[in-house]
């Protein structure tokens, strides 16, 4: 039975086997169900989907954040925030959220769909196809007093990277203090 994977946007991938040129096993993920299809996990790697529904395979990562901590900036996000489409990544000691590119909610009344059910199939299918951003980061700085900083994705032409907002805290300060911002114009003027 070949390893196979369904990322949120329902597409279907199997996971093949191929050779580096220096003769060492490389693994991918294709939509195809045909060449060399594994049918083992390869000891020590697991299935990664990044925000924009891409499927990869990697070496296990070590965990860094908590599970109670990604909770946190969930529910902060729901709490404090208006976004409706949003997807969170953790890598090492970073929680990075990712705010749609698209308004599903202004796509969806443009295209007017007329009942109801209609609407919301709209809907689900355009929360499929829209793409994501990485806006906002927590990065942990202290693991044992569990520190982090927050910082934001900056624009600007010659800049185009992420800067430091605010102090460092928790993350329950932090979540409150910065989630608020997302999808708002006050974003652009944290810093």
């Amino acid at each position: 039975m070949p390893i196979k994977y369904v990322n949120r946007k329902e597409q279907i991938y199997y996971l093949h086997q191929g050779m580096t040129k220096t003769g060492k096993p490389k693994y991918f993920f294709s939509m195809k169900n045909e060449g060399h299809v594994v049918e083992a996990m390869p000891k020590g790697y697991e299935i990664y989907e990044n925000p924009n529904a891409q499927v990869f395979l990697r070496k296990v990562q070590p965990k860094i954040i908590s599970d109670e901590e990604r909770s946190t900036v969930e529910e902060g996000i729901k709490k404090f925030s208006s976004l409706e489409s949003y997807q969170i990544d953790i890598k090492k000691e970073t929680i990075t959220v990712y705010t749609a590119d698209q308004d599903v909610n202004l796509l969806s009344e443009l295209l007017n769909f007329g009942s109801k059910d209609k609407l919301r199939e709209a809907q689900n299918r355009l929360l499929k196809s829209i793409s994501y951003s990485p806006m906002l980061q927590f990065i942990l700085i202290d693991e044992q007093k569990r520190i982090f900083i927050t910082q934001r994705y900056c624009f600007l032409g010659r800049i185009d990277d992420w800067i430091d907002i605010g102090n460092q805290g928790t993350l329950q300060e932090l979540v409150k203090n910065y989630v608020k911002h997302l999808g708002q114009e006050s974003f652009f003027e944290l810093h």
